[in-house]
């Protein structure tokens, strides 16, 4: 995605050469017209399948996300990082791994918000080590609901996260893929 790309190479700054910040539009301030164009993406890429609700995490999944349930007219729904007491006692629960903040959360989803009658798109901001995906691919599983897929919007191909999420034989669909990073530079995996 044209556009994409060209948000990460003119506003994303490369902390490390396995961290890219991209806060100024898609995890901190949100580009509405971009995630606009991502909405529309993805429910391009993913037309082939009956999709009744868009599946992400808190707190970065949950603006592509939105847009791509408006655009597929379902609804989008996200696993919390968080317990509350306004949280169902009934979730569907799995641990995951956050490769950026490097601590373990407990996601939640409410029972009553999947069930084995739907057929989820899972949409996440970033795709490094893959434990996000898989702790989702894990609640759709419990609730013996159908995972179409993933659409990933960043996706850093020179982690292992992308090709283990592949191997478990779920369909990934990433906007852009980075194949390397360093301060002055990122390559962008070829189409």
């Amino acid at each position: 995605m044209d556009l994409l790309k060209a948000k990460i190479l003119d506003e994303g700054i490369v902390i490390d050469t396995d961290v890219l910040k991209v806060d100024s539009f898609l995890n901190h301030q949100i580009d509405p017209n971009l995630m606009f164009a991502i909405g529309k993406e993805f429910a391009k890429i993913f037309s082939d399948k009956k999709i009744t609700k868009v599946l992400t995490i808190e707190s970065s999944g949950i603006a592509p996300a939105i847009f791509v349930a408006k655009e597929l007219r379902v609804p989008m729904v996200y696993a919390k990082k968080t317990t509350s007491v306004n949280l169902d006692e009934e979730t569907y629960e799995a641990r995951v791994h956050s490769f950026t903040k490097k601590i373990d959360y407990i996601i939640r989803v409410s029972k009553k918000f999947i069930s084995n009658s739907d057929s989820i798109l899972i949409i996440d901001d970033f795709l490094a080590n893959g434990q996000a995906i898989i702790g989702l691919s894990e609640i759709v599983d419990m609730a013996g609901a159908k995972l179409v897929g993933a659409g990933i919007v960043i996706e850093k191909g020179f982690q292992d996260g992308g090709a283990l999420i592949r191997e478990m034989g779920i369909r990934v669909e990433s906007l852009a893929i980075i194949d390397s990073m360093s301060e002055n530079h990122i390559t962008f995996k070829k189409d």
